[in-house]
C-alpha cells in the first residue's frame, strides 16, 4: 500500500510487474518544474475520468482505453496545462509536461 493510504501502486517510471501490455492501452509520463501535482485524465468530451497525485520523481500513469484522451496537469501557483494523449492497446503512451 502507497503513503497516500489507498492500494494503488506506486506510480514509478516503469510499468508494474505482472501488466499485461497486450490487454492495456497505458498513458503515462514525467511532469518537471512542479512541487506537488496531479494529473486528470479527461475523455474525448473533456469529461473527469479519473485523478492520481504525481508522484516525488514527477510520474503519472493511467490505464485508459484506447482512443483520445486529455491529460490535465495541475500544480501550485494555480498552474494548469493540458496534454492531449492517444492511448493505443498494446501501448504505452509516454508524455513529458514542463509546468
Amino acid at each position: 500500500m502507497s503513503t497516500q493510504g489507498c492500494a494503488a501502486p506506486e506510480q514509478t517510471a516503469a510499468v508494474p510487474a505482472g501488466i499485461d501490455l497486450s490487454t492495456q492501452a497505458v498513458i503515462q509520463g514525467v511532469v518537471t518544474g512542479a512541487g506537488t501535482a496531479y494529473a486528470r485524465l479527461l475523455d474525448h468530451s473533456g469529461e473527469f475520468t479519473g485523478e492520481v497525485v504525481v508522484s516525488e520523481e514527477g510520474v503519472f500513469r493511467f490505464f485508459a482505453a484506447p482512443g483520445d484522451w486529455t491529460v490535465r496537469i495541475i500544480a501550485g501557483g494555480g498552474v494548469t496545462k493540458d496534454v492531449p494523449a492517444q492511448a493505443r492497446l498494446g501501448e504505452v503512451t509516454q508524455l513529458a509536461v514542463a509546468v
